[in-house]
């Protein structure tokens, strides 16, 4: 399907301006950080985390039939439109007929469970969502019980072994269509601090900026050792312990310099190499695909 890559995927619910009467309806609190810009149009000021956090909130309750999404201040905010960008992508790569049966494991869920609530509501498929920090396994779970619809759809798998990704997850029983992933991409907490004080000058020329990450995060959803060129090449190396128990394995590349060094890893083992590009505005990244 050719499309201009500056733009979401074809089917996504947000290649429209953002109706802010409708996201309101859903989240009230959203209304005290609506803006007009130098158009005279609706938008909110992208610099503070608590507008991007009703903004994000808004989108979900309105477009993918959830009925309540809370995380902790200190979580991640998933921007939405992105995150429904792999799921479409996926679905374009499984090109499957058989939603109801597809199974998907999304490695690192964080409190959000955002791959899983856009990917059940949109596609119907089932997931199984992993993640390494107790605290964030524990507000994923009150999100699938408060959303009785997705109750059979969603279930969760704490990874107890830091230093694993799929061993210890994937049981001898398990078969899935495809495994997503949306790594850690900074080395270092300092490195993570450093790009977010750029993108925020970047946001609003007019303040001295005191750091607060726009879209928040904890240490493991932002930076590991080694950042994400380390993170998925241990998960290559994983992913062919389980080649006859997982269709397609992706993840999300945000740096486009680390396709090379995967992509020769890649080429030692694998059946098939896929590199889907995708971009929102300025923003590029790319998934990375692979099958045995």
């Amino acid at each position: 399907m050719n499309h201009s890559k500056d733009k979401l995927h074809p089917r996504s619910f947000h290649n429209k301006p953002y109706n802010f009467q409708e996201l309101t309806v859903k989240v009230p609190e959203l209304k005290q950080f609506i803006v007009k810009n130098c158009e005279g149009t609706d938008t909110i000021l992208f610099a503070n985390p608590k507008a991007v956090y009703f903004l994000n909130k808004a989108l979900l309750l309105h477009f993918y039939n959830v009925d309540y999404w809370e995380i902790p201040n200190q979580n991640l905010t998933p921007p939405i439109p992105g995150r429904a960008d792999y799921i479409h992508y996926l679905a374009d790569l499984l090109n499957t007929d058989n939603a109801n049966k597809t199974t998907i494991l999304d490695i690192g869920t964080g409190a959000s469970l955002v791959y899983p609530l856009i990917g059940a509501s949109v596609y119907h498929w089932n997931f199984v969502a992993t993640d390494i920090e107790p605290k964030s396994i524990e507000t994923a779970q009150e999100i699938i019980s408060k959303n009785a619809h997705f109750t059979s759809k969603i279930s969760l798998r704490l990874q107890s072994d830091t230093k694993k990704i799929l061993s210890g997850i994937i049981t001898k029983d398990d078969y899935f269509d495809a495994v997503m992933c949306n790594p850690p991409f900074f080395k270092s907490k300092k490195e993570a601090e450093a790009q977010t004080i750029r993108k925020l000058k970047g946001l609003d020329k007019r303040k001295t900026l005191k750091l607060t990450n726009n879209f928040s995060g904890k240490s493991n959803e932002l930076w590991c050792n080694g950042g994400e060129l380390s993170f998925v090449l241990n998960y290559i190396t994983e992913s062919m312990l389980y080649k006859k128990q997982v269709g397609w394995f992706t993840s999300l590349i945000s740096k486009e310099y680390h396709l090379k060094p995967l992509q020769i890893q890649l080429k030692k083992s694998t059946k098939e190499i896929k590199v889907i590009d995708m971009a929102q505005g300025n923003k590029k990244s790319r998934i990375l695909a692979w099958r045995f």
